[in-house]
């Protein structure tokens, strides 16, 4: 039986007096692909970015009920929002490498916390580029700008980037809308193999990707949270009238 590594009680989330977010309660099972699919603007990437605060950055972002990492509320006082963000790391929908190289890129979090030892940097850099089925390919270019890689390769640097500083959870905003079939292969491939280590939240607006590469998923509506279920269940025999309607194409 998964265990749950993130919790979400009671969530309701506001941009100034709009609710975004409606009394979200959800399980998001460790080592497991959890996406969050629904039509634009309902909700899935304020629910995503709500997992490790990065609205706390928007002015006028307002949140109630719990987020729990490891049965531990993040929206307490007393958490290091920094130290969070290394626990549950973020790969955006465009490839936003820095413009340093390939190396730096990678290198760039743990420095920030505080490393130093070249050896061991060398060490993390290697095993993240691995990590992000990246190594091969870049090996004899890790001095390169970062900026002269493929779109597709871009994006597995930036996910070997939130790898270095050791996450438990990755959180992925559409990380393949950008690319083209075959690096979207590579990254869904890559997704899979990532889960065995890390527990992999997903906001896709590709319903064919849900169904690939999650084992459960998230359906939200106007900030509603519809059904939530092993994925199997959830495209081929919904509970909700609606869920069955947006999967089908018949809206959104």
């Amino acid at each position: 039986m998964a265990t749950n590594k993130m919790e979400v009680q009671d969530l309701d989330f506001y941009y100034g007096d709009f609710q975004a977010l409606k009394n979200i309660n959800i399980e998001i099972k460790k080592n497991k692909v959890t996406a969050l699919i629904g039509p634009s603007g309902c909700g899935k990437s304020t629910f995503l970015r709500s997992l490790n605060r990065m609205n706390d950055l928007i002015t006028g972002a307002k949140v109630d009920g719990k987020v729990l990492l490891d049965g531990e509320n993040i929206y307490q006082q007393k958490i290091d929002v920094v130290e969070l963000r290394k626990k549950v790391g973020m790969v955006f929908q465009q490839p936003n490498p820095f413009p340093k190289s390939i190396y730096d890129n990678v290198a760039y979090g743990p420095r920030i916390h505080g490393l130093k030892d070249k050896n061991k940097l060398d060490e993390i850099v290697e095993e993240s580029l691995r990590g992000a089925a990246l190594w091969d390919e870049v090996k004899d270019r890790l001095d390169d700008s970062a900026l002269d890689i493929s779109g597709g390769q871009q994006q597995r640097l930036c996910i070997a980037r939130a790898l270095a500083v050791k996450p438990e959870v990755l959180l992925m905003d559409e990380p393949a809308s950008a690319l083209d079939p075959v690096a979207t292969n590579k990254i869904e491939d890559l997704i899979d193999d990532l889960k065995k280590n890390y527990t992999i939240v997903i906001v896709t607006h590709n319903m064919q990707q849900a169904a690939r590469i999650s084992d459960n998923t998230a359906f939200f509506l106007m900030g509603d949270l519809i059904e939530f279920d092993k994925t199997e269940k959830l495209f081929e025999n919904p509970e909700n009238q609606k869920t069955e309607d947006y999967i089908t194409g018949r809206f959104g």
